[in-house]
């Protein structure tokens, strides 16, 4: 098949959507497929390069006012490569694909991978809506996507091209017993509950010791924060690490207290690294756990509860253990292996589906794709931040 895969960047963040691109892009072409990502570009060029993918650089901005030009982009896109298959990842490369052309051969693939974004029934403009866990597809089934055209494939990172062939890098040694985040610095990442849990804990275990690996807009309060509930000193905030395995290698426990979380990857990394988690129970996170079986699993917006845990962890070494041998079971279900062939799979099946019209024309309205004109593109993040 020749697949074309479309984001906003290709930038080595830590943003979740890029990097299952980059893997899915990876897989794929060394499964036999013509593979191209069409970005602004970043950092991932080389490798894409090294697995036989071709990078395309495809402004997609938010502004739609921006909209004309990057039609014509994809539109000469689509004419030299000819695809089969087209991928949106994000919210501007689906509309996007969707508007350039009322005659296509390609059908086009959408991933939602963050539904608490109220523009991602905008997804649905895709011949088949993937979401990247139950939860994400039962959320999107609430906003009139049929469940024809509505399927599951969970994220994973194990053997992972990212990090293939390279070693776990060198971190400053970790003081113990302490507790690891690795998540951008916003609000719903639940940053500030973990800093009020983690003032709670010092009381029971007071040489405990917090790392914050990440970085984003709402970091400055949450450093301020941490100065008023006098843990400053004892709340480690890192910064953004690219390669966050050592972080994770040296944890006594792994926390995650999102608010909202589709399926978060670094879930998975911790599971591969052995780690003790505890995680908030929203979203994907319960599917990531094995439904606890694999970290214990307490309620968001609850620093008491996750202070508890985190200390249950702490002190109780058979507990600890336990739960870390649970984290390393059932691996395989996360491997980049299983999600490319899932995707793979629907992507045969929606061009079987849809290949009496590949040729024909698609009309701009049918019972289950709203129609794309100028009243969807006047919602003020339409093409949304993504």
């Amino acid at each position: 098949m020749k697949i074309i895969h479309l984001a906003n960047h290709a930038q080595s963040i830590g943003n979740g959507i890029v990097n299952v691109m980059i893997d899915l892009a990876c897989m794929q072409a060394c499964a036999g497929h013509d593979v191209t990502v069409a970005s602004a570009g970043g950092g991932f060029e080389s490798l894409l390069a090294r697995h036989g993918v071709r990078h395309v650089l495809l402004s997609q901005s938010p502004r739609p006012s921006r909209l004309p030009g990057m039609v014509a982009g994809f539109r000469q896109l689509v004419a030299q490569y000819d695809p089969d298959v087209v991928h949106a990842h994000m919210m501007t490369g689906a509309l996007i694909a969707r508007l350039s052309a009322l005659r296509r051969r390609y059908v086009l693939i959408t991933t939602v991978h963050n539904e608490f974004q109220r523009t991602a029934t905008l997804m649905r403009v895709g011949d088949h809506v993937v979401a990247v866990s139950d939860a994400v597809a039962l959320a999107m089934a609430r906003r009139g996507i049929p469940q024809a055209r509505l399927s599951v494939v969970r994220n994973g990172t194990i053997g992972t091209p990212r990090l293939a062939g390279i070693p776990v890098p060198a971190a400053p040694r970790l003081a113990h017993p302490c507790v690891v985040t690795v998540s951008g610095m916003y609000e719903r990442k639940g940053i500030g509950d973990l800093l009020h849990a983690f003032a709670l804990l010092r009381k029971s275990v007071p040489d405990a010791v917090l790392y914050l690996v990440g970085d984003g807009p709402d970091r400055p309060a949450l450093e301020a924060l941490a100065q008023q509930l006098g843990v400053a000193g004892h709340a480690h905030f890192e910064g953004f690490v690219a390669d966050p395995r050592a972080y994770l290698a040296q944890a006594d426990v792994f926390a995650l207290a999102s608010h909202y979380e589709a399926a978060g990857l670094v879930l998975c990394e911790a599971r591969e690294t052995g780690r003790a988690i505890v995680a908030t129970r929203v979203g994907g996170i319960p599917e990531m756990l094995d439904g606890g079986e694999a970290g214990l699993l307490v309620p968001p917006h609850d620093p008491v509860t996750l202070s508890e845990t985190l200390g249950l962890l702490l002190t109780d070494r058979a507990a600890h253990a336990a739960l870390a041998a649970r984290a390393t079971q059932n691996l395989d279900t996360f491997g980049v292996q299983r999600v490319s062939d899932g995707y793979l799979s629907i992507y045969e099946r929606t061009l079987a589906s849809c290949q009496p019209r590949r040729f024909a024309a698609i009309a701009t309205r049918d019972s289950s794709v709203p129609a794309i004109g100028a009243a969807t593109l006047a919602v003020p993040d339409a093409l949304n931040k993504h």
